[in-house]
């Protein structure tokens, strides 16, 4: 014999007892559609256990680096006085770093055969260089851009709108009509 599972309003719900139970102040039993319908006020023992509030323990912030004065100073700390720090490139250098930039080779592929390669990390070069003379050997090896090598263009995230003609909404063919509808 199958057992009746239903749900019973009065098990985890308060419901009025007693005097309030037969004359209600709002709609009594008499004029209501449902009587056995649930309150919706929950039995606090029964819903919640343990009850929250009820822990004997109290919460305790764990230690970490921050928490620490001694590893925490308040120069570190302090955003107002991060002030950005400058960085200085010398002609020199510059020009030290363009010329060794022409000369890198491509580095081949990690698939590709590698036998007997040498690594070409690029020498130091003994003295100064002058920066218009680098960049006119630079120049002068090969031309930056052309026709076939041009210039990388900014991306854009969106498309371009291109106007294109569509069919003119509905009005008399003999009336003035100015407007031209583009999609």
């Amino acid at each position: 014999m199958a057992t009746r599972k239903f749900a019973d309003h009065t098990l985890y719900h308060l419901s009025p007892k007693g005097f309030w139970k037969k004359f209600p102040i709002v709609p009594g039993d008499a004029v209501v559609v449902n009587p056995e319908i649930s309150s919706g006020l929950p039995i606090p023992t029964l819903n919640r256990y343990p009850p929250p509030g009820s822990r004997p323990e109290k919460y305790a912030t764990p230690a970490t680096k921050a928490s620490d004065p001694a590893q925490n100073p308040y120069w570190k700390r302090d955003v107002r006085r991060a002030y950005p720090q400058r960085s200085v490139v010398t002609q020199a250098e510059l020009a030290t770093l363009l010329l060794d930039h022409a000369k890198a080779e491509a580095i081949a592929a990690p698939g590709e055969d590698q036998k007997a390669e040498t690594s070409s990390v690029p020498a130091e070069q003994q003295g100064s260089v002058d920066l218009t003379q680098a960049i006119a050997t630079i120049t002068s090896a090969r031309k930056a851009y052309s026709e076939n090598k041009l210039p990388p263009t900014p991306a854009i995230a969106y498309k371009k709108w291109r106007p294109q003609r569509t069919e003119d909404a509905p009005h008399d063919p003999t009336a003035y009509f100015p407007m031209l509808l583009f999609k």
